[in-house]
């Protein structure tokens, strides 16, 4: 499999990986087949991108993808990062394998989604004169509650839900109450330790 000069460079030298714990937006992406996991966690300030950080379990390419789609959308207004495509991002990257360029799709996904829920939190929270706790998002395991791997609906009782999308058991995550994989060893949300 050939890749780029610069997707090897973004997937030796990743830019802007971690997390921001004050977050103003969380979006999560996973491809169960595959295995690669996105998370994007974005800053917003002036209704710009002030700060993005991403973790990602998967291949090189995922994690290539990764860097370059924070790299491309960091200082971006809301509007112009949302533009961001799968295409555009294979395009910066010089070009993608064909059985990677799913690969682009989840970080342009992934990026997506945590605008989306910056918006979200942001009209609730207008609406309610304060933002909403972000672990509230699964309490009761309401109509609301979605995968974290597919983004498909939940259905199940008390801790332990089944995704009739993706089939995944999820839990809830100890640490911060959103779902991850109940076989994973670690929260996809906040990366803590969930099995012993």
């Amino acid at each position: 499999m050939i890749y780029s000069d610069k997707v090897m460079d973004h997937f030796a030298n990743p830019r802007n990986v971690g997390t921001l714990p004050d977050a103003d937006g969380i979006g999560q992406v996973g491809n169960p087949v595959c295995g690669d996991m996105m998370s994007f966690y974005i800053k917003v300030k002036d209704d710009k991108l002030a700060d993005i950080k991403f973790q990602t379990f998967g291949c090189g390419a995922a994690i290539a993808v990764s860097s370059m789609v924070s790299e491309m959308a960091m200082g971006k207004t809301l509007a112009e990062a949302m533009a961001i495509t799968n295409e555009k991002v294979a395009e910066e990257l010089g070009g993608l394998p064909k059985n990677k360029m799913h690969c682009s799709n989840l970080g342009a996904d992934a990026l997506h989604k945590a605008i989306e829920d910056y918006e979200r939190k942001s009209a609730s929270g207008a609406a309610a004169g304060t933002a909403a706790p972000a672990a509230s998002e699964h309490d009761d395991h309401d109509e609301e509650c979605s995968c974290p791997y597919c983004d498909g609906p939940v259905e199940g009782l008390e801790d332990v839900c089944a995704c009739n999308h993706c089939e995944i058991e999820l839990v809830e995550c100890p640490s911060c109450g959103n779902y991850t994989n109940k076989a994973g060893e670690t929260c996809v949300s906040c990366g803590a330790k969930t099995s012993a």
